[in-house]
């Protein structure tokens, strides 16, 4: 059974509940937040890379090399190449949950606020970067973009 912590929980010793404070602390932190951003996105991507490499050798469309290679050959391949697509996708979810959620956080600390202006911010930052390599339109059109889903998934979290 779980106790809640209220601070003046007497059934808690003084050492607890300064763990339990420090747990806290830890959580808040914008570095705890970022890292565990990027561990979940990490894993999410792998998932989602695995799902959508299968789809590629569903359909009719498969490739001719592949069809006259041996049962043993073909799922070697089949599966050397979802996990290559597996690894790529949990690396681009991880960086890019990583960029959103630590720009987030240092912006809502910097703010001392916790709103909708956050979000967009955070999102037109993260879509920024993603695109500076293409050039300055790639960058707006990424950030507004990003900014632009960012306060559609924030509005439809937070809507009362």
């Amino acid at each position: 059974m779980s106790i809640p912590f209220n601070g003046q929980n007497s059934q808690m010793s003084p050492q607890e509940q300064e763990t339990i404070k420090m747990m806290h602390a830890a959580m808040e932190s914008c570095v705890v937040k970022t890292a565990m951003s990027g561990a979940a996105g990490f894993v999410m991507g792998g998932a989602f890379g695995l799902f959508m490499s299968s789809f590629e050798y569903a359909g009719p469309m498969m490739n001719e090399d592949l069809v006259k290679q041996t049962t043993k050959q073909q799922i070697k391949h089949v599966f050397k190449d979802m996990g290559t697509r597996a690894w790529s996708m949990a690396k681009n979810f991880g960086v890019v949950g990583m960029i959103y959620s630590g720009s987030e956080c240092c912006i809502e600390s910097y703010r001392a606020k916790n709103d909708l202006y956050n979000s967009v911010a955070a999102g037109a930052f993260t879509g920024g970067l993603l695109a500076a390599k293409a050039g300055p339109q790639a960058m707006a059109l990424g950030a507004g973009g990003f900014a632009a889903f960012s306060a559609g998934i924030d509005w439809y979290m937070h809507r009362d």
